[in-house]
Protein backbone atom coordinates (compact mmCIF):
# COMPACT_ATOMS: atom_id res chain seq x y z
CA UNK A 1 0.00 0.00 0.00
CA UNK A 2 1.51 3.46 -1.34
CA UNK A 3 1.70 6.08 2.04
CA UNK A 4 1.57 8.68 -0.15
CA UNK A 5 -2.08 7.28 -1.23
CA UNK A 6 -2.92 7.35 2.23
CA UNK A 7 -2.11 10.54 3.06
CA UNK A 8 -3.03 12.48 0.17
CA UNK A 9 -6.97 12.96 1.32
CA UNK A 10 -4.86 14.86 4.38
CA UNK A 11 -3.34 17.57 2.24
CA UNK A 12 -5.68 18.14 -0.17
CA UNK A 13 -8.81 18.90 1.95
CA UNK A 14 -6.82 22.57 2.38
CA UNK A 15 -7.74 23.23 -2.00
CA UNK A 16 -11.01 24.49 -0.98
CA UNK A 17 -9.32 27.09 1.17
CA UNK A 18 -6.33 28.19 -1.13
CA UNK A 19 -9.10 28.28 -3.94
CA UNK A 20 -10.83 30.91 -1.89
CA UNK A 21 -7.82 33.25 -2.48
CA UNK A 22 -8.87 34.52 -5.58
CA UNK A 23 -12.24 35.75 -4.52
CA UNK A 24 -12.22 36.85 -1.67
CA UNK A 25 -8.85 38.26 -0.66
CA UNK A 26 -10.05 41.34 1.06
CA UNK A 27 -12.00 39.59 3.28
CA UNK A 28 -9.77 36.75 4.25
CA UNK A 29 -6.96 39.33 5.18
CA UNK A 30 -9.01 41.56 7.01
CA UNK A 31 -9.94 38.35 9.38
CA UNK A 32 -6.59 37.39 9.65
CA UNK A 33 -5.57 41.35 11.11
CA UNK A 34 -8.73 40.98 13.79
CA UNK A 35 -7.74 37.62 14.47
CA UNK A 36 -4.10 39.03 15.26
CA UNK A 37 -5.32 42.00 17.38
CA UNK A 38 -7.62 39.89 19.28
CA UNK A 39 -5.23 37.53 20.69
CA UNK A 40 -2.50 40.62 21.18
CA UNK A 41 -4.87 42.86 22.39
CA UNK A 42 -3.74 42.36 26.39
CA UNK A 43 0.11 42.22 25.25
CA UNK A 44 1.99 45.13 26.39
CA UNK A 45 2.77 46.58 22.40
CA UNK A 46 -1.27 45.93 21.96
CA UNK A 47 -2.17 47.67 24.99
CA UNK A 48 0.29 50.99 24.27
CA UNK A 49 -1.64 50.82 20.75
CA UNK A 50 -5.02 50.59 22.11
CA UNK A 51 -5.81 47.35 20.01
CA UNK A 52 -8.91 46.34 22.21
CA UNK A 53 -10.57 49.49 20.68
CA UNK A 54 -9.50 48.78 16.87
CA UNK A 55 -12.23 47.69 14.31
CA UNK A 56 -11.24 48.04 11.53
CA UNK A 57 -7.47 48.02 8.99
CA UNK A 58 -7.97 51.75 8.52
CA UNK A 59 -7.89 52.78 12.59
CA UNK A 60 -4.92 49.97 12.62
CA UNK A 61 -2.89 51.74 10.20
CA UNK A 62 -3.55 55.21 11.84
CA UNK A 63 -2.91 54.07 15.10
CA UNK A 64 0.18 51.59 14.96
CA UNK A 65 3.57 53.02 13.26
CA UNK A 66 5.38 51.15 10.42
CA UNK A 67 8.74 49.21 12.11
CA UNK A 68 11.88 48.07 11.59
CA UNK A 69 13.72 45.63 13.70
CA UNK A 70 15.35 48.74 15.95
CA UNK A 71 11.72 50.21 16.70
CA UNK A 72 10.81 46.58 18.42
CA UNK A 73 14.41 45.31 19.49
CA UNK A 74 13.42 46.65 23.32
CA UNK A 75 10.65 44.87 23.11
CA UNK A 76 12.06 41.68 21.98
CA UNK A 77 15.04 41.82 23.95
CA UNK A 78 12.28 41.77 26.91
CA UNK A 79 10.97 38.73 25.47
CA UNK A 80 14.50 37.08 25.43
CA UNK A 81 15.09 37.58 28.88
CA UNK A 82 11.39 35.23 29.62
CA UNK A 83 8.95 38.18 30.01
CA UNK A 84 5.83 37.50 28.90
CA UNK A 85 2.75 39.44 27.05
CA UNK A 86 5.33 41.60 25.63
CA UNK A 87 4.46 41.35 21.48
CA UNK A 88 2.55 38.34 21.50
CA UNK A 89 0.24 37.03 24.37
CA UNK A 90 2.37 34.37 26.39
CA UNK A 91 5.89 33.35 26.87
CA UNK A 92 8.09 33.11 23.06
CA UNK A 93 10.78 30.68 23.62
CA UNK A 94 11.98 30.40 20.29
CA UNK A 95 14.39 33.13 18.13
CA UNK A 96 15.61 32.52 14.53
CA UNK A 97 18.69 34.51 14.13
CA UNK A 98 18.35 36.78 10.90
CA UNK A 99 21.16 36.26 8.87
CA UNK A 100 20.81 39.58 6.85
CA UNK A 101 22.39 39.74 3.54
CA UNK A 102 23.91 43.80 3.58
CA UNK A 103 23.73 43.65 7.21
CA UNK A 104 26.31 41.91 9.79
CA UNK A 105 23.96 42.98 12.33
CA UNK A 106 22.16 40.10 14.78
CA UNK A 107 18.54 40.19 14.40
CA UNK A 108 16.26 37.71 16.62
CA UNK A 109 13.35 37.29 14.92
CA UNK A 110 10.87 36.10 17.61
CA UNK A 111 9.16 32.80 16.96
CA UNK A 112 5.98 31.86 18.74
CA UNK A 113 4.46 28.00 18.87
CA UNK A 114 1.27 30.09 17.02
CA UNK A 115 3.82 31.25 14.64
CA UNK A 116 5.39 28.02 14.13
CA UNK A 117 2.07 26.00 13.44
CA UNK A 118 -0.55 28.44 11.73
CA UNK A 119 2.52 29.97 9.48
CA UNK A 120 5.58 28.13 9.01
CA UNK A 121 4.43 24.34 9.40
CA UNK A 122 1.07 25.50 7.46
CA UNK A 123 2.82 26.86 4.76
CA UNK A 124 5.32 23.18 4.24
CA UNK A 125 1.79 21.34 4.70
CA UNK A 126 0.47 23.59 1.90
CA UNK A 127 3.48 22.99 -0.29
CA UNK A 128 3.06 19.17 -0.48
CA UNK A 129 -0.59 19.96 -1.07
CA UNK A 130 0.00 22.36 -3.87
CA UNK A 131 2.60 19.38 -5.43
CA UNK A 132 0.63 16.66 -4.65
CA UNK A 133 -2.69 17.81 -6.75
CA UNK A 134 -0.41 19.19 -9.53
CA UNK A 135 1.67 15.74 -9.63
CA UNK A 136 -1.23 12.70 -8.67
CA UNK A 137 1.53 9.80 -10.00
CA UNK A 138 3.56 11.26 -6.95
CA UNK A 139 5.07 8.39 -4.83
CA UNK A 140 6.54 11.45 -2.28
CA UNK A 141 6.36 9.84 0.68
CA UNK A 142 7.37 6.36 -0.44
CA UNK A 143 10.58 7.47 0.63
CA UNK A 144 12.96 10.24 2.21
CA UNK A 145 12.86 13.52 2.07
CA UNK A 146 16.27 15.00 2.47
CA UNK A 147 15.94 18.23 4.23
CA UNK A 148 18.53 20.60 4.84
CA UNK A 149 18.96 22.84 8.39
CA UNK A 150 20.87 24.99 10.11
CA UNK A 151 21.85 24.75 13.72
CA UNK A 152 21.12 26.09 17.51
CA UNK A 153 23.61 28.56 18.53
CA UNK A 154 23.55 28.44 22.06
CA UNK A 155 25.69 31.69 22.72
CA UNK A 156 23.36 33.67 22.07
CA UNK A 157 20.76 32.11 24.67
CA UNK A 158 19.72 33.63 27.56
CA UNK A 159 17.83 32.00 30.24
CA UNK A 160 14.52 33.03 28.87
CA UNK A 161 15.21 32.07 25.15
CA UNK A 162 16.74 29.73 22.54
CA UNK A 163 18.24 30.87 19.19
CA UNK A 164 18.73 29.22 16.44
CA UNK A 165 18.62 29.30 12.15
CA UNK A 166 14.69 29.21 11.29
CA UNK A 167 15.38 25.70 9.67
CA UNK A 168 16.55 24.92 12.82
CA UNK A 169 13.87 25.85 15.02
CA UNK A 170 11.48 23.98 12.53
CA UNK A 171 13.37 20.62 12.72
CA UNK A 172 13.26 20.81 16.62
CA UNK A 173 9.51 21.69 16.89
CA UNK A 174 8.59 19.85 14.25
CA UNK A 175 6.15 16.62 14.68
CA UNK A 176 7.94 13.35 15.41
CA UNK A 177 6.23 11.24 13.37
CA UNK A 178 7.82 13.49 9.85
CA UNK A 179 11.21 12.12 11.22
CA UNK A 180 9.87 8.59 9.90
CA UNK A 181 10.35 10.14 6.68
CA UNK A 182 13.12 11.95 6.38
CA UNK A 183 17.41 12.06 6.58
CA UNK A 184 19.41 13.28 8.24
CA UNK A 185 19.29 12.23 12.14
CA UNK A 186 17.95 15.01 13.89
CA UNK A 187 21.44 14.93 15.40
CA UNK A 188 23.25 15.51 12.56
CA UNK A 189 21.18 17.97 11.05
CA UNK A 190 21.59 20.33 13.85
CA UNK A 191 25.36 20.03 13.62
CA UNK A 192 26.77 23.62 13.20
CA UNK A 193 29.58 22.69 11.38
CA UNK A 194 28.73 22.88 7.69
CA UNK A 195 31.57 20.73 6.41
CA UNK A 196 31.26 17.69 9.44
CA UNK A 197 27.51 18.00 8.84
CA UNK A 198 27.60 17.45 4.37
CA UNK A 199 29.92 14.68 4.74
CA UNK A 200 27.49 13.22 7.23
CA UNK A 201 24.14 13.78 5.67
CA UNK A 202 25.53 12.84 2.54
CA UNK A 203 26.86 9.29 3.89
CA UNK A 204 23.96 9.09 5.66
CA UNK A 205 21.73 9.36 2.76
CA UNK A 206 23.60 7.53 0.16
CA UNK A 207 21.81 4.50 0.25
CA UNK A 208 18.49 6.07 0.94
CA UNK A 209 15.72 5.60 -1.59
CA UNK A 210 15.42 9.72 -1.56
CA UNK A 211 11.99 11.53 -2.94
CA UNK A 212 12.19 14.91 -2.48
CA UNK A 213 15.18 17.58 -1.25
CA UNK A 214 14.18 20.52 0.77
CA UNK A 215 16.78 23.41 1.39
CA UNK A 216 18.94 26.53 0.27
CA UNK A 217 19.82 25.60 -3.72
CA UNK A 218 23.35 26.96 -2.65
CA UNK A 219 24.17 24.63 0.02
CA UNK A 220 21.96 21.75 -1.18
CA UNK A 221 24.29 21.89 -3.63
CA UNK A 222 27.31 20.89 -1.35
CA UNK A 223 25.43 17.82 -0.18
CA UNK A 224 24.81 16.84 -3.89
CA UNK A 225 28.43 17.29 -4.52
CA UNK A 226 29.34 15.13 -1.79
CA UNK A 227 26.83 12.26 -2.33
CA UNK A 228 28.77 12.02 -6.15
CA UNK A 229 32.03 12.01 -4.58
CA UNK A 230 30.79 9.40 -2.50
CA UNK A 231 28.44 7.20 -4.75
CA UNK A 232 31.32 7.64 -7.67
CA UNK A 233 28.23 8.40 -9.76
CA UNK A 234 27.87 11.15 -12.48
CA UNK A 235 24.54 12.19 -12.10
CA UNK A 236 22.03 12.35 -9.17
CA UNK A 237 19.22 10.33 -10.40
CA UNK A 238 21.80 7.08 -10.46
CA UNK A 239 22.05 7.27 -6.70
CA UNK A 240 18.22 8.23 -6.27
CA UNK A 241 16.07 6.80 -9.06
CA UNK A 242 12.75 8.14 -7.40
CA UNK A 243 14.27 11.46 -6.41
CA UNK A 244 10.89 14.01 -8.09
CA UNK A 245 10.95 17.36 -6.44
CA UNK A 246 13.30 20.16 -4.90
CA UNK A 247 11.33 22.72 -2.40
CA UNK A 248 13.84 25.97 -2.44
CA UNK A 249 14.06 28.63 -0.90
CA UNK A 250 16.11 31.24 0.64
CA UNK A 251 17.85 32.46 -2.57
CA UNK A 252 16.86 32.68 -6.24
CA UNK A 253 16.81 29.60 -8.15
CA UNK A 254 17.58 31.28 -12.02
CA UNK A 255 21.68 30.74 -11.19
CA UNK A 256 21.61 27.51 -10.18
CA UNK A 257 19.01 25.98 -12.25
CA UNK A 258 20.96 24.38 -14.85
CA UNK A 259 23.29 22.99 -12.63
CA UNK A 260 20.49 21.13 -11.07
CA UNK A 261 19.38 20.18 -14.14
CA UNK A 262 22.58 18.82 -15.62
CA UNK A 263 22.99 16.77 -12.86
CA UNK A 264 19.35 15.23 -12.43
CA UNK A 265 17.92 14.07 -15.32
CA UNK A 266 15.22 12.82 -14.84
CA UNK A 267 12.25 13.76 -16.85
CA UNK A 268 10.40 13.21 -13.87
CA UNK A 269 12.32 16.00 -11.28
CA UNK A 270 10.35 18.71 -10.28
CA UNK A 271 11.18 22.10 -8.72
CA UNK A 272 9.17 24.05 -6.56
CA UNK A 273 9.97 27.69 -4.93
CA UNK A 274 8.52 28.72 -1.46
CA UNK A 275 9.11 31.84 0.48
CA UNK A 276 9.72 31.02 3.93
CA UNK A 277 11.70 33.39 5.55
CA UNK A 278 12.53 33.82 9.68
CA UNK A 279 9.56 36.10 9.70
CA UNK A 280 7.24 34.27 8.34
CA UNK A 281 6.09 31.42 5.44
CA UNK A 282 4.97 33.98 2.79
CA UNK A 283 4.80 32.32 -0.62
CA UNK A 284 4.12 29.25 -2.90
CA UNK A 285 4.59 27.88 -5.90
CA UNK A 286 1.24 27.11 -7.48
CA UNK A 287 1.82 26.42 -10.77
CA UNK A 288 5.39 24.67 -11.69
CA UNK A 289 5.53 25.97 -15.32
CA UNK A 290 4.69 29.61 -13.95
CA UNK A 291 7.78 31.54 -11.50
CA UNK A 292 5.22 33.75 -9.44
CA UNK A 293 4.02 32.35 -6.50
CA UNK A 294 0.98 32.63 -4.95
CA UNK A 295 0.75 34.96 -1.84
CA UNK A 296 -0.47 32.97 1.28
CA UNK A 297 -3.53 34.45 2.60
CA UNK A 298 -5.13 33.15 5.87
CA UNK A 299 -2.30 32.20 7.64
CA UNK A 300 -0.87 34.41 10.91
CA UNK A 301 0.23 36.79 8.32
CA UNK A 302 -1.66 40.35 7.68
CA UNK A 303 0.22 42.06 4.55
CA UNK A 304 0.66 45.82 4.01
CA UNK A 305 3.24 47.26 1.10
CA UNK A 306 5.18 50.45 0.72
CA UNK A 307 6.28 51.10 -3.25
CA UNK A 308 9.71 50.83 -3.66
CA UNK A 309 10.32 54.71 -4.40
CA UNK A 310 8.98 55.72 -0.68
CA UNK A 311 11.25 53.48 1.26
CA UNK A 312 13.16 55.44 3.67
CA UNK A 313 10.36 58.68 3.42
CA UNK A 314 9.65 59.84 7.04
CA UNK A 315 6.29 59.59 6.21
CA UNK A 316 5.76 56.13 3.26
CA UNK A 317 2.80 55.49 1.32
CA UNK A 318 1.65 52.06 3.12
CA UNK A 319 -1.01 50.25 0.92
CA UNK A 320 -3.26 46.67 2.08
CA UNK A 321 -2.84 43.93 -0.08
CA UNK A 322 -5.94 44.87 -2.25
CA UNK A 323 -5.07 47.96 -3.51
CA UNK A 324 -1.46 46.85 -4.76
CA UNK A 325 -0.85 47.40 -8.66
CA UNK A 326 0.55 44.73 -10.90
CA UNK A 327 4.37 45.29 -12.24
CA UNK A 328 4.90 47.82 -9.35
CA UNK A 329 7.96 46.94 -7.05
CA UNK A 330 6.70 46.80 -3.23
CA UNK A 331 8.78 46.30 0.27
CA UNK A 332 7.04 43.85 2.00
CA UNK A 333 5.09 45.17 5.70
CA UNK A 334 4.17 42.23 7.97
CA UNK A 335 1.93 41.80 10.94
CA UNK A 336 2.33 38.16 12.11
CA UNK A 337 1.11 36.12 14.83
CA UNK A 338 4.80 35.87 16.56
CA UNK A 339 4.70 39.36 17.49
CA UNK A 340 5.55 41.28 14.55
CA UNK A 341 3.50 44.66 13.90
CA UNK A 342 4.00 46.62 10.66
CA UNK A 343 7.52 45.15 10.24
CA UNK A 344 9.31 46.09 7.49
CA UNK A 345 11.32 42.44 6.87
CA UNK A 346 13.48 44.20 4.00
CA UNK A 347 12.44 41.92 0.49
CA UNK A 348 10.70 43.93 -2.38
CA UNK A 349 8.11 41.87 -4.42
CA UNK A 350 6.08 42.76 -7.98
CA UNK A 351 2.69 41.18 -8.17
CA UNK A 352 2.31 39.26 -11.69
CA UNK A 353 -1.37 39.11 -11.05
CA UNK A 354 -4.00 39.70 -8.35
CA UNK A 355 -6.93 37.02 -9.03
CA UNK A 356 -5.29 35.53 -7.09
CA UNK A 357 -2.40 37.28 -5.85
CA UNK A 358 0.96 36.07 -7.69
CA UNK A 359 4.37 37.81 -6.72
CA UNK A 360 7.84 37.48 -7.32
CA UNK A 361 10.68 38.50 -4.86
CA UNK A 362 12.33 41.41 -6.68
CA UNK A 363 15.49 42.30 -4.23
CA UNK A 364 15.71 43.71 -0.79
CA UNK A 365 15.18 46.89 -0.01
CA UNK A 366 19.29 47.30 0.68
CA UNK A 367 20.35 45.10 -1.57
CA UNK A 368 20.66 47.53 -5.18
CA UNK A 369 22.99 49.23 -7.18
CA UNK A 370 21.71 53.08 -7.49
CA UNK A 371 25.23 54.94 -7.42
CA UNK A 372 24.24 57.18 -10.29
CA UNK A 373 20.15 56.72 -10.40
CA UNK A 374 19.97 53.63 -12.22
CA UNK A 375 18.16 51.73 -9.71
CA UNK A 376 19.20 48.20 -10.59
CA UNK A 377 17.91 45.38 -8.54
CA UNK A 378 18.21 42.04 -7.87
CA UNK A 379 15.26 40.79 -10.31
CA UNK A 380 17.37 42.61 -13.01
CA UNK A 381 20.55 41.06 -12.17
CA UNK A 382 19.11 37.35 -11.87
CA UNK A 383 17.03 37.87 -15.39
CA UNK A 384 20.43 39.53 -17.02
CA UNK A 385 22.08 36.24 -16.12
CA UNK A 386 20.12 33.85 -16.95
CA UNK A 387 20.09 35.33 -20.35
CA UNK A 388 23.85 36.07 -20.92
CA UNK A 389 23.70 32.28 -19.83
CA UNK A 390 21.27 30.56 -21.90
CA UNK A 391 23.51 32.37 -24.95
CA UNK A 392 26.65 31.45 -23.81
CA UNK A 393 26.11 28.19 -22.60
CA UNK A 394 27.83 29.21 -19.34
CA UNK A 395 27.13 28.19 -15.40
CA UNK A 396 26.30 30.93 -12.62
CA UNK A 397 27.84 29.26 -9.31
CA UNK A 398 27.65 32.39 -6.91
CA UNK A 399 28.22 36.01 -7.75
CA UNK A 400 27.72 39.76 -6.09
CA UNK A 401 28.63 42.93 -7.69
CA UNK A 402 28.88 46.98 -6.74
CA UNK A 403 29.71 50.46 -8.32
CA UNK A 404 32.61 51.71 -9.29
CA UNK A 405 32.48 55.13 -8.40
CA UNK A 406 35.85 56.59 -10.21
CA UNK A 407 38.65 54.67 -11.42
CA UNK A 408 42.25 56.29 -12.14
CA UNK A 409 40.80 57.49 -15.43
CA UNK A 410 37.52 59.31 -14.16
CA UNK A 411 35.25 55.96 -15.45
CA UNK A 412 32.33 54.70 -13.72
CA UNK A 413 31.18 50.97 -13.97
CA UNK A 414 29.27 48.15 -12.31
CA UNK A 415 32.02 45.52 -11.33
CA UNK A 416 31.09 42.02 -11.14
CA UNK A 417 32.68 39.00 -9.51
CA UNK A 418 31.11 35.87 -10.79
CA UNK A 419 32.34 32.37 -9.50
CA UNK A 420 31.50 30.63 -13.01
CA UNK A 421 30.35 26.35 -13.15
CA UNK A 422 30.77 26.24 -15.97
CA UNK A 423 32.75 28.84 -18.17
CA UNK A 424 31.96 30.94 -21.26
CA UNK A 425 33.88 30.69 -24.38
CA UNK A 426 34.37 34.66 -23.94
CA UNK A 427 34.00 36.11 -20.96
CA UNK A 428 33.64 39.60 -22.65
CA UNK A 429 31.23 37.92 -24.51
CA UNK A 430 29.24 36.91 -21.60
CA UNK A 431 29.11 40.35 -20.32
CA UNK A 432 28.41 42.23 -23.18
CA UNK A 433 24.95 40.45 -23.13
CA UNK A 434 24.64 40.78 -19.60
CA UNK A 435 25.11 44.70 -20.04
CA UNK A 436 22.55 44.97 -22.80
CA UNK A 437 20.30 42.75 -21.45
CA UNK A 438 20.41 44.72 -17.78
CA UNK A 439 19.40 47.78 -20.19
CA UNK A 440 16.72 46.08 -21.85
CA UNK A 441 14.87 45.13 -18.46
CA UNK A 442 15.73 48.67 -16.52
CA UNK A 443 15.02 51.78 -18.48
CA UNK A 444 16.98 53.72 -16.19
CA UNK A 445 20.14 51.61 -16.48
CA UNK A 446 19.68 52.30 -20.11
CA UNK A 447 20.20 56.05 -19.72
CA UNK A 448 23.02 56.09 -17.73
CA UNK A 449 24.64 53.45 -19.88
CA UNK A 450 23.72 55.80 -23.13
CA UNK A 451 27.02 56.69 -24.80
CA UNK A 452 29.17 55.52 -22.42
CA UNK A 453 28.50 59.32 -20.55
CA UNK A 454 28.12 58.00 -16.78
CA UNK A 455 27.87 54.32 -16.70
CA UNK A 456 31.08 52.72 -19.06
CA UNK A 457 30.14 49.27 -19.86
CA UNK A 458 29.88 46.90 -16.75
CA UNK A 459 33.25 44.45 -16.12
CA UNK A 460 33.18 41.05 -15.06
CA UNK A 461 35.82 39.16 -12.29
CA UNK A 462 35.85 35.61 -12.89
CA UNK A 463 35.82 34.14 -9.28
CA UNK A 464 38.17 31.15 -8.39
CA UNK A 465 36.53 28.19 -7.39
CA UNK A 466 34.94 28.01 -4.09
CA UNK A 467 35.54 31.59 -3.80
CA UNK A 468 32.65 32.82 -2.33
CA UNK A 469 32.39 29.44 0.37
CA UNK A 470 35.56 30.50 1.64
CA UNK A 471 34.42 33.87 1.87
CA UNK A 472 31.43 32.96 4.33
CA UNK A 473 33.55 30.69 5.59
CA UNK A 474 35.55 33.74 6.49
CA UNK A 475 32.54 35.14 8.23
CA UNK A 476 31.25 31.93 9.80
CA UNK A 477 28.83 32.05 7.76
CA UNK A 478 28.55 28.22 6.25
CA UNK A 479 25.31 26.61 6.14
CA UNK A 480 22.33 27.40 7.23
CA UNK A 481 20.11 30.31 5.45
CA UNK A 482 23.27 32.26 5.22
CA UNK A 483 23.14 33.71 1.79
CA UNK A 484 25.79 36.02 -0.79
CA UNK A 485 24.99 39.66 -0.95
CA UNK A 486 23.88 39.63 -4.75
CA UNK A 487 24.23 43.75 -5.02
CA UNK A 488 25.40 46.11 -2.77
CA UNK A 489 25.79 50.06 -3.08
CA UNK A 490 29.29 50.13 -1.61
CA UNK A 491 32.34 48.56 -2.01
CA UNK A 492 32.72 46.80 1.48
CA UNK A 493 31.56 42.84 0.58
CA UNK A 494 33.07 42.93 -2.88
CA UNK A 495 36.40 44.57 -2.05
CA UNK A 496 36.40 41.60 0.92
CA UNK A 497 35.72 38.77 -2.01
CA UNK A 498 38.33 40.35 -4.31
CA UNK A 499 41.60 40.17 -1.83
CA UNK A 500 40.33 36.57 -1.36
CA UNK A 501 40.35 36.17 -5.01
CA UNK A 502 43.96 36.82 -5.31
Amino acid sequence: MSITRLARPFFLHRLKAIARYATDAEEIQRKVLARLLREAAQTAYGRDHGFGEIRSYEEFSRTVPVNTYEELKGFIDRMRHGERDVLWKGRVEWYAKSSGTTNDKSKFIPVSSAGLHDTHYAGGTDAVALYLHSHPESQLFDGRALILGGSHQPNYNLPGSLVGDLSAILIENINPVVNLFRVPKKRVALLSDFEEKRDLIAREALRKNVTNLSGVPSWMMGVITRVLELSGKQYLDEVWPNLEVFFHGGIAFTPYRELYRSLIRSPRMHYMETYNASEGFFGLQSDLTDPAMLLMLDYGVFYEFIPLEDVGKEQPQVVPLWEVETNRNYAIVITTSCGLWRYQIGDTVRFTQTRPYKFVISGRTKSFINAFGEELIVDNAEQGLAEACQQTGAQVREYTAAPVFMDETGKCRHQWVIEFTKMPANVGEFATILDRTLQNLNSDYEAKRHKNITLQPLEIIVGRTNLFHDWLSSRGKLGGQHKVPRLANNRAIIEEVIALNK
